[in-house]
């Protein structure tokens, strides 16, 4: 709980009559008072208040600076308001100023009931005091030349009525207000400055409270965007499945909070090795959704015994009638055999690239298709290549490609094809290694904006 003390100081000549120095006010947490730099809120109180007023002033600062739990907080507001100048009604509303539209924080009835917004105050004095952002103060409001009486004025046949702007920084973030119909009720002057110190220091509560609201929430939506990404790659292989004659290395590097990209390396039941590298039109979490759908179609299809061309087409169509959103995914599936015998489907993917040390030949596999989910009946070919041994392929999405240096260059295919080239005869986890290491320093530094997922698959024969 933060704690407020209020110091009053005055010039000696304040004693003498018709003095003119004003009183003031000084307002600040009790447990900061040594912390150097913290500077005071000055309210200027006018000689007007009564100890009365500056009592209930103090303990109205307390009740609002006592908990980030706001709602009690403009409760206890609004009764204190009430109770010093014995108003009727008692009304705390914010005001967005890009809309220009009002919210009913607390609005409370001579009995403590709560009242609707149509019920609890008076439009017509409160968008004046919006345009003027001045306190008013009308003690005769039907008859009142500064005031046109609206029909909540006459329908109630209100007497008094009392209103104050909550500034922050010169900013209108809400109005303060209270009225009575009672023949007997006035409001003073005094009344008006207590509700015009009240609105300042209320203002800033609500700034605070709404500053607070909105880190809450960030927390919140960090927290569960923490949880999604953790989700995302538990759905990535923890490890490489040991498939005789082949070795796999694979990395996959976020640009946010949750990807596009994904990959899979699994094994069939009949001892062949599948691969998938994808990436998903959008970014975000509507994006690792889509990537989710997109991987389990692709498994569950391989494993029910569909072949490469089989298994896409049918992601293909299965996406196109459950996603309805508009986005792709551009897939490059491979199945790779005993013998180095393997097949190959391109739908709009990064063609990837094949390494033959043994004649020292880099080429980039054929392009085909479109992406998964744009438009039925995919136009998809199987390519078939047969392996020697030492041969690999790089499979990758165009964060790599994409790589950005300082001067705005992108990396681009050709430096991926000579990069590959300077990697040959080692493991596939080395040939990894050496194009991420290629990659980082072509960018010498300048941030990814993209997902990047790299994979390497290798025959050893």
């Amino acid at each position: 709980m933060v704690r407020f003390y209020a110091a009053f100081k005055w010039n000696r000549k304040r004693c003498v009559p018709n003095s003119p120095q004003p009183l003031r006010c000084y307002i600040m947490p009790f447990n900061h008072l040594a912390t150097p730099g913290n500077t005071m809120t000055v309210l200027p109180l006018t000689p007007n208040l009564t100890p009365d007023h500056l009592a209930v002033l103090y303990e109205i600062l307390r009740v609002m600076n006592s908990s980030l739990e706001f709602d009690q907080a403009l409760e206890n507001v609004i009764d204190s308001v009430m109770r010093i100048t014995r108003a009727e009604r008692g009304v705390l509303m914010g005001y967005d100023s890009p809309s220009g539209s009002l919210t009913l924080l607390a609005a409370r009835g001579l009995h403590g009931e709560t009242l609707t917004q149509d019920e609890a105050y008076s439009t017509t004095i409160v968008q004046q005091v919006i345009e003027t952002r001045e306190p008013l103060l009308t003690n005769n409001a039907m008859f009142d030349d500064r005031i046109k009486p609206g029909q909540s004025i006459i329908m109630r046949g209100l007497r008094a009525i009392l209103c104050a702007p909550m500034l922050v920084q010169d900013r209108l973030v809400g109005v303060v207000y209270v009225d009575t119909a009672m023949k007997t009720g006035n409001f003073s002057v005094a009344d008006r400055d207590l509700l015009s110190a009240v609105a300042s220091q209320a203002g800033i509560a609500l700034e605070n409270a709404r500053l607070y609201s909105v880190a809450v929430e960030k927390g919140r939506l960090q927290r569960e965007l923490q949880m999604a990404r953790e989700i995302q790659e538990g759905l990535l292989p923890r490890t490489m499945p040991q498939v005789p004659g082949y070795e796999v290395a694979a990395v996959w590097q976020s640009a946010r909070e949750m990807a596009g990209d994904f990959y899979d390396v699994f094994q069939l039941d009949d001892g062949s090795l599948c691969t998938v590298v994808a990436d998903v039109s959008d970014k975000g979490a509507p994006s690792a959704m889509l990537m989710a759908v997109s991987r389990s179609m692709i498994r569950s299809f391989a494993f029910g015994g569909f072949g490469p061309l089989a298994t896409i087409s049918r992601t293909n169509d299965l996406i196109l009638d459950d996603t309805g959103s508009g986005m792709f995914v551009t897939v490059y599936h491979s199945r790779f055999q005993a013998g180095g015998l393997s097949q190959h489907i391109n739908a709009g993917h990064n063609p990837p690239l094949l390494v033959r040390p043994s004649n020292g030949d880099a080429v980039f596999l054929p392009r085909g298709g479109r992406a998964v989910g744009w438009f039925p009946n995919n136009p998809l070919r199987e390519v078939e290549i047969s392996l020697q041994p030492g041969d690999f392929i790089i499979y990758y999405t165009d964060g790599l490609t994409d790589a950005e240096n300082p001067a705005g260059e992108p990396f681009g295919e050709q430096r991926l094809a000579k990069a590959a080239l300077h990697a040959v005869n080692t493991s596939a986890e080395n040939v990894l290694a050496h194009l991420l290491e290629a990659v980082t320093q072509f960018a010498e530094g300048t941030p990814p904006f993209d997902d990047l997922t790299l994979v390497v698959v290798r025959y050893t024969g």
